[in-house]
């Protein structure tokens, strides 16, 4: 019983850690070597885009997604999406694909003059499904070893562990005072 327990609190907790590595922005430190536009057939990995935009068909098994192509600092390649969040998941609220875009293409360098940037991303990259993390936002920085603090996503997990907090405590306050009194009266003659 004590596995099956342990087994599913850590199932639980493995889902949360993964949702929230997918769902927080992180920040890149890279080099953007090309911008481009490509006709996405949407499959089984569908689930890891975003929705149309307001206005274009909801219907098509298709649509044109702009894409980002970078080098991080360790040398390795790296390519990003380009598509509006609009009001659904994440609550990043992008309606700037276009311009995002404009900004990346105008930051593209070379590897003899680099122009280093900072691209804020959720998501994950995964070859072999063809996933890709999505684009948030681009700005020039001063050098491939600057330093990022993630104020938002710090923030963010310290409320939502305050949040947990709050609600075990006053689980356990629960527990201890109306649960455990009615079943130590019931057991009381047991023993």
């Amino acid at each position: 019983m004590i596995y099956v327990k342990f087994l599913f609190w850590g199932l639980t907790w493995v889902l949360v850690a993964a949702f929230l590595h997918y769902t927080l922005p992180q920040t890149d430190v890279a080099r953007v070597t090309d911008t481009y536009t490509k006709r996405i057939d949407f499959g089984e990995n569908s689930i890891f885009w975003a929705a149309p935009d307001v206005g274009n068909d909801t219907t098509s098994s298709n649509r044109d997604v702009f894409f980002i192509q970078a080098v991080r600092t360790n040398g390795r390649v790296m390519v990003y999406r380009n598509e509006d969040t609009g009001w659904g998941w994440p609550p990043y609220f992008k309606f700037d694909t276009s311009n995002l875009q404009a900004e990346a293409a105008d930051l593209k360098s070379t590897a003899e003059a680099p122009k280093w940037v900072a691209i804020k991303h959720y998501g994950w990259r995964n070859e072999l499904i063809s996933i890709f993390p999505n684009a948030v936002g681009v700005r020039a920085v001063s050098g491939p070893d600057v330093r990022i603090i993630p104020w938002f996503s710090i923030f963010i997990l310290i409320v939502l562990f305050a949040i947990f907090w709050a609600i075990r405590v006053r689980w356990i306050r629960f527990r201890e005072n109306k649960i455990n009194p009615v079943v130590d009266e019931w057991t009381d003659g047991w023993g």
